[in-house]
């Protein structure tokens, strides 16, 4: 299942926003950057090592958990369990924090999780204004333009905006609510389920939920457009 959106699919605007300044160094230069930045790291690490602050258990062990453990994929169960499963949403809407914990989806930095709901008279929106704070153990890393400055400032300012560069169309009375992040506070989006999902399991409908709908800038396709 592809969750990242590729750079040719972000908005115009902020297609154009990320490429120009640092973002638009040569190939060449960003090679050479990155050559120095892993340089670094590692001789970080080993001077760490030989000074027994870290162990290297330790460094496999969030190396296991970025590249194993989080993700949107987390997120997708989560939300296709609770379009198949009334109790568990009702437990998963009152406190988010816990509902998560009962799949093992654990917050990583001790923040609380709240989970919205999309209806039909309803759309939410999810930005962090200030940071990039975003909800890791069930959604991974932060893709590139939720932390850039263009959507952080228009998500807030014009949401109904924001919706159309990425192609999402709400009703004009549908009620549209943002939710702004923070570093003890996390948000996640539970869309609408979509049409024709009737008697699909949880692993079938986990295939068909994306990141950017749990994050409320997209919805979740039918399975004959996903």
């Amino acid at each position: 299942v592809q969750f990242d959106m590729q750079r040719g699919d972000l908005p115009v605007a902020w297609q154009q926003f990320l490429e120009s300044g640092e973002n638009s160094m040569s190939s060449g230069k960003k090679d050479e950057l990155n050559r120095n930045m892993t340089l670094r790291v590692r001789a970080l690490e080993s001077l760490l090592l030989e000074k027994g602050l870290i162990e290297t258990p330790a460094i496999d062990e969030l190396v296991d958990m970025f590249e194993n453990r989080l993700g949107p994929w987390n997120g997708a169960k989560v939300v296709a369990r609770a379009w198949n499963d009334s109790e568990y949403k009702q437990r998963l809407l009152a406190d988010g924090t816990a509902a998560l914990a009962e799949m093992g989806f654990d917050t990583i930095q001790g923040e609380e999780m709240v989970i919205v709901e999309n209806s039909p008279d309803t759309h939410n929106i999810i930005v962090c204004t200030l940071c990039s704070c975003f909800p890791w153990a069930v959604l991974g890393l932060p893709p590139v333009w939720y932390k850039s400055a263009p959507y952080r400032a228009e998500a807030a300012r014009d949401p109904r905006g924001v919706l159309r560069e990425f192609g999402t169309e709400i009703s004009a009375d549908t009620e549209l609510r943002v939710w702004d992040s923070n570093a003890e506070l996390r948000y996640m989006v539970l869309p609408e389920r979509p049409p024709g999902t009737e008697g699909m399991d949880t692993e079938e409908l986990a295939t068909l939920v994306t990141r950017d709908s749990m994050i409320g800038v997209s919805k979740v396709a039918p399975p004959s457009a996903a």
